[in-house]
């Protein structure tokens, strides 16, 4: 019989401490590459969450900048078993210049009045505020707690949810170190009704503008200055359901700076009349957040569409072409004719968009029906074939293209792609017009309908990886459904990538030391260094018949062509593989296709004793 004690052995044997210690980890967390689970969320808050050592070191910490926050927490019949959890999470905070302002918009106000008569009693931080007769709507109610603030920052709470420990520490933390802003947000979870599970933990990326055009995925814990509320105005109850979205909106587009704590600091509870638990239960709420999103275009002067998606929560954004430029389409080839006259047919038949300049470049092709395809395609006037006659150099022979292409827009494109909706070019150059954009990519998928490309995570893997790769693409389902919204990521693949060409050429192209891997990746990079965005565009969607396996590295030159590309990725961009992907996450993992736990401290406490 085979036993665990046998295959430690074996593995000891043949790997070595170090090696079977990881694979080890791997098989009592679960962390392989079949299940991909991670670690479970109560073991990973056990191990990542402050202890209580680490907040007794907070409570004695002090700072040069410590302001005063006001916590702003509208009541509505509100139930008093969590209200008092409420209170002792904020109590309980590690930073203490703090004021807790409630504001009854209940009918009946005695009954929250009496409750928090003793709390107000024992702590003059604790204030009440009843301006109003007779009920308010959560707008005119949460107004009424910030019109008494004051403090320098306002924090939203809501009356059934509970704050970390920790939450106010870790603000004036990222304030001290990181310079002022006038907006914070954190990561989140949930608790159930009882309060004492955990689950749901949503980490978040890092500022994301286009992400937040989708969903409202700051939510909690939402910090924001006294002067920036001053300036932007308060609630509206025009958007009652979705009141925090419209602000949230409203305060980014005012801020320089927003900042991101990577750090759960807020549970969201769920129970039967709560949003989270039920979304039937307010859809109102979403059609004023549709509204709220309209209404920040409008400010910003950009013309676009926005539509509810299927999945409550989320939003699909369309945005109107300013032009209709040339959009020159580069399409590398060495036979392989079925495949790239699957492209061809479905540019010419699966898009709106006609102004099209299709740039075929022949490198190496060896079979005679390559060519008779070829002089077919010169009876037509938007299709040109150039010869690349050098080696396969993937950034090379698009560089050349480029040079030869007259469009305005450069669409890189490989030939076993196929357009799967009409609209996917003109999606993609509405984006890419913006000021503020610089290269976009689109939703691929293998043919069995998994997913192929929804963005590029730095680090994945060691250097770079497409998230979600091989996974169903069923709505809601994907991590926040992540894999359906338009979003910022730092690199896409260049399988399917519009940029400007007048960017394209200021950046200097490919690199071409990038022969094969990590060209497309490089490229993105140097965008976000021009203060380009680089979005995933989740409306535009391809087939791209890439086999899932790649093939090995298995000759000794190719070997050294991948090490020799890997160095030279390092070597540029450390800083981010070393600080990690900002639109990523650091709780999450880096191995595999991402965006499950990370049990990075689990492991290297586990060699450590090793």
């Amino acid at each position: 019989m085979y036993t665990i004690f046998d295959s430690v052995v074996y593995n000891l044997r043949t790997n070595g401490v170090k090696v079977t210690a990881i694979k080890s980890i791997k098989a009592i967390t679960g962390m392989t590459r079949r299940e991909r689970s991670g670690i479970s969320y109560a073991k990973w808050r056990r191990l990542y969450m402050p202890s209580k050592e680490e907040l007794n070191a907070q409570r004695i910490t002090r700072y040069p900048y410590e302001p005063l926050f006001s916590i702003l927490i509208p009541l509505y019949d509100s139930n008093e078993v969590y209200l008092k959890a409420l209170i002792k999470s904020l109590e309980d905070q590690t930073y203490p210049k703090f004021e807790i302002v409630f504001s009854d918009g209940s009918p009946d106000k005695e009954r929250l009045q009496s409750f928090l008569r003793d709390y107000m009693e024992k702590d003059s931080r604790i204030r009440l505020i009843n301006d109003t007769p007779g009920p308010l709507g959560i707008a005119d109610n949460t107004n009424q707690a910030m019109k008494h603030a004051k403090g320098d920052f306002l924090v939203l709470g809501d009356h059934d949810d509970r704050f970390e420990p920790n939450a106010l520490f870790e603000c004036v933390k990222m304030l001290n170190e990181k310079g002022y802003a006038d907006v914070l947000y954190s990561d989140e979870d949930k608790i159930d009704s009882s309060g004492r599970k955990f689950f749901m933990p949503h980490f978040k990326p890092d500022f994301n503008i286009d992400l937040l055009r989708g969903t409202n995925y700051i939510c909690h814990m939402f910090v924001f200055s006294k002067r920036l509320a001053d300036k932007v105005g308060g609630f509206r109850h025009d958007y009652d359901g979705s009141q925090d979205y419209d602000l949230i909106l409203r305060c980014v587009e005012n801020s320089e700076r927003v900042y991101h704590i990577p750090k759960i600091l807020y549970n969201w509870r769920m129970h039967k009349e709560s949003t989270a638990e039920n979304p039937e239960s307010k859809l109102y709420a979403f059609e004023a957040g549709r509204k709220a999103i309209e209404a920040h275009f409008q400010r910003m002067g950009i013309d676009a569409k926005v539509k509810e998606s299927e999945v409550h929560g989320y939003y699909t954004v369309k945005y109107a072409l300013k032009e209709k430029p040339v959009v020159s389409v580069i399409i590398p080839n060495k036979d392989h004719i079925k495949d790239l006259n699957r492209c061809l047919v479905s540019l010419k038949r699966s898009t709106y968009y006609d102004k099209l300049e299709i740039i075929i470049v022949e490198n190496n092709s060896e079979e005679e029906e390559t060519f008779r395809f070829y002089d077919k395609l010169k009876e037509k006037t938007d299709v040109r074939v150039i010869t690349w006659e050098g080696e396969f150099n993937y950034s090379a022979i698009n560089n050349f293209a480029v040079k030869s292409a007259t469009g305005d827009y450069i669409l890189f494109l490989n030939n076993d792609t196929a357009m799967i909706n009409r609209d996917c070019i003109e999606d993609m150059l509405g984006i890419c017009e913006r000021d503020d954009v610089g290269a976009v990519g689109a939703r691929l998928y293998y043919p069995d309908e998994t997913i192929q490309h929804a963005g590029v995570i730095v680090g994945l893997g060691g250097i770079a990886g497409h998230a979600f790769q091989g996974l169903e693409d069923i709505p809601g389902t994907v991590y926040f459904n992540r894999s359906n919204l338009s979003c910022e990521y730092s690199a896409v693949t260049a399988a399917c990538m519009m940029m400007k060409k007048e960017l394209f050429n200021e950046i200097g192209g490919f690199d071409e030391g990038f022969k094969v891997a990590f060209n497309d990746v490089d490229l993105c990079m140097k965008v976000n260094a021009k203060n380009k965005f680089v979005v995933y565009d989740a409306n535009a969607k391809l087939y791209h018949a890439e086999s899932k396996s790649r093939g090995l590295e298995d000759t000794p030159e190719k070997i050294d062509r991948f090490n020799s590309e890997v160095r030279r990725f390092k070597e540029r961009w450390q800083k981010i593989l070393d600080e990690g992907d900002p639109y990523y996450n650091p709780n999450l993992t880096l191995e595999d296709r991402g965006y499950y736990l990370t049990v990075k401290k689990y492991a290297n406490e586990y060699l450590e004793q090793i």
